[in-house]
């Protein structure tokens, strides 16, 4: 029997188009792939229309199916290439969320530099978390501070403000050499549970320690209720270098209760930041460079003019 190119109205409103060819063939073969299989013989075309709701429509399919010998059950649950790729990405996208972060650890390569606590090894974080200063930095800050206050075997007795504290080295040198108290501020709670806390029990200085962990912005706006009215004797501002804006901190900490008279400031940052000569009433005392370390320190007007008496010392007892 013959076949010829027709068209079938289906009462659903479905039609089928289908071209056999002229050959006779005894049950038509029907393959639903969007490309032909070469090796076969031409596969008829179902065309599928319908201006009705979904339901009508799919039991338009469901029928249509059935009468050429498909099981629809089995046929409609299959998903297309589209659903998997959406399955696929969103089954990366629940492993990505549930996948757990690398586990933070700590070693100990810092040590405490000079006064009680001398030699004494600091944890401090693997990777770049928290950047401590240099050692070289750290030393060379405490032999000025202790010059320039009169004592160079220690700092004279006083409160430290170590913002940006992390491992809090540079507030634990303080209470080695002299300091009678600290104030550190970190706001990561890491860090001061697995770092900051075990460096100061310790060196033993967790009695004389005060921690604020809080963003260094709100621990300056609230310093009179967190810290008390006193000024502090001596503050270090030591942050990650590329996340604060210096001059937007410094004018924040010079305009503070934080600062007296008396005041000595410590600020490591990197090459290309512009320092002011002055912050507040306290003046530039020096301004070193360590590769692209930089190091100001900002103290009284009597301590720059102290230091420049003691230069010119110096150079009397060289020329004599």
């Amino acid at each position: 029997m013959a076949l010829s190119s027709s068209t079938i109205l289906s009462p659903f409103r479905v039609n089928v188009s289908t071209d056999f060819g002229s050959s006779p063939i005894s049950l038509p073969f029907f393959n639903f792939c969007s490309r032909p299989c070469n090796n076969r013989r031409p596969s008829p075309l179902i065309v599928l229309s319908s201006k009705s709701g979904d339901r009508a429509w799919n039991e338009a399919k469901r029928q249509l199916m059935e009468q050429y010998g498909f099981d629809p059950d089995v046929a409609l649950s299959e998903p297309t290439r589209k659903g998997k790729k959406k399955k696929k990405s969103s089954e990366l996208q629940e492993t990505s969320q549930t996948e757990p972060k690398p586990r933070r650890t700590t070693h100990k390569l810092l040590q405490v530099l000079g006064g009680k606590a001398r030699r004494m090894k600091l944890l401090s974080p693997k990777g770049m978390d928290v950047r401590p200063m240099m050692e070289v930095v750290k030393g060379a800050a405490f032999d000025i501070l202790q010059a320039a206050g009169g004592c160079p075997a220690s700092l004279r007795p006083g409160r430290w403000l170590d913002l940006y504290s992390g491992t809090g080295s540079v507030g634990i040198e303080a209470i080695s050499r002299g300091c009678s108290e600290v104030h550190f501020v970190e706001m990561d709670p890491w860090v001061v549970s697995e770092v900051l806390l075990p460096n100061l029990e310790w060196t033993g200085f967790l009695d004389v320690s005060v921690i604020h962990t809080v963003r260094v912005e709100k621990f300056i706006e609230r310093a009179k209720q967190l810290a008390g009215k006193e000024p502090f004797d001596y503050i270090s501002v030591t942050p990650p270098y590329t996340q604060v804006d210096y001059a937007v901190v410094m004018d924040q900490i010079s305009n503070s209760a934080l600062v007296g008279e008396n005041t000595f400031i410590v600020v490591e940052y990197a090459t290309r930041t512009d320092m002011l000569d002055s912050c507040g009433c306290l003046v530039k005392i020096t301004d070193r460079r360590f590769g692209r370390t930089h190091l100001a320190i900002y103290g009284p007007k009597w301590a720059q003019k102290k230091k420049k008496l003691e230069k010119s010392l110096r150079k009397v007892a060289v020329e004599v």
